[in-house]
């Protein structure tokens, strides 16, 4: 999850809970988390930020000036420390992959291993992935999205804090091209529940699971983590799902 720390927040008032969360009143895609930037890390910003950053401007993204080629792009929201990203990735070099992310260790970790891997078709914007949907990303332009064990926020007041809502549901399927995919995956299952429930009420998305559960089996591009290892060993659930944009009815 930074070479400079925010304030500490103030102590929590109880009648909080009672009150609507700043994401309500404007929608974004992570909380900031805290964590200590290593040299390493800050290192990697100054050798590789150069070739794999990207500033955030409120004008609409080139993917191909961005990428220097033409290919297909998916965009990640949240990749944490990049293992799974980097993975991906360099599993699929004919892919693009535009990835969100506020949290500068996992950043300059994300770019320590593109710059030591020689991982050319990743593209990092360090900034909330709601203001890229809104302002860099054209309408039926994504190949993919992927939404990887966001923050199940477990506390049932709390869930309204969830990143996967409708709203943003509804954002990035405008963005995807007619085919192009939205995967996301949780181990926790009133998440995944969620989930399956938001995805399958947006008109422009059809389930790709064949399964009854209405879950997918998991892609094989995407990697098991060692966090996801222990759990599975523990006994605990992972849940993936894969919904596909629709084409858009034509009249006449």
């Amino acid at each position: 999850m930074p070479s400079s720390l925010p304030p500490s927040p103030p102590p929590a008032d109880p009648a909080d809970d009672a009150k609507p969360h700043p994401l309500h009143r404007r929608l974004k895609s992570f909380v900031k988390r805290g964590g200590r930037t290593t040299e390493g890390q800050a290192k990697a910003y100054e050798d590789f930020g150069p070739q794999f950053l990207l500033p955030y401007r409120a004008e609409a993204l080139d993917f191909d000036l961005a990428f220097g080629r033409h290919a297909p792009t998916v965009l990640e929201i949240g990749f944490g420390m990049g293992e799974a990203t980097a993975h991906i990735a360099a599993l699929m070099p004919d892919t693009n992959f535009l990835c969100c992310e506020v949290h500068e260790p996992g950043v300059g970790k994300l770019l320590k291993r593109c710059g030591e891997q020689g991982i050319a078709n990743i593209r990092i914007v360090a900034h909330d992935a709601v203001d890229v949907l809104d302002h860099m990303l054209q309408p039926g332009t994504l190949a993919g999205v992927h939404v990887f064990f966001p923050d199940p926020w477990h506390k049932k007041r709390h869930n309204k804090r969830r990143l996967i809502q409708s709203p943003l549901v509804r954002k990035l399927a405008e963005r995807l091209a007619p085919g192009g995919y939205l995967h996301c995956a949780t181990d926790w299952q009133p998440y995944a529940e969620q989930m399956l429930e938001v995805l399958s009420a947006e008109p422009m998305l059809r389930n790709t699971a064949t399964d009854a559960s209405g879950y997918a089996p998991k892609p094989d591009y995407r990697p098991l983590t060692k966090f996801e290892n222990r759990g599975l060993k523990l006994g605990h659930g992972v849940w993936d799902l894969v919904f596909e944009r629709a084409a858009p009815l034509h009249s006449g």
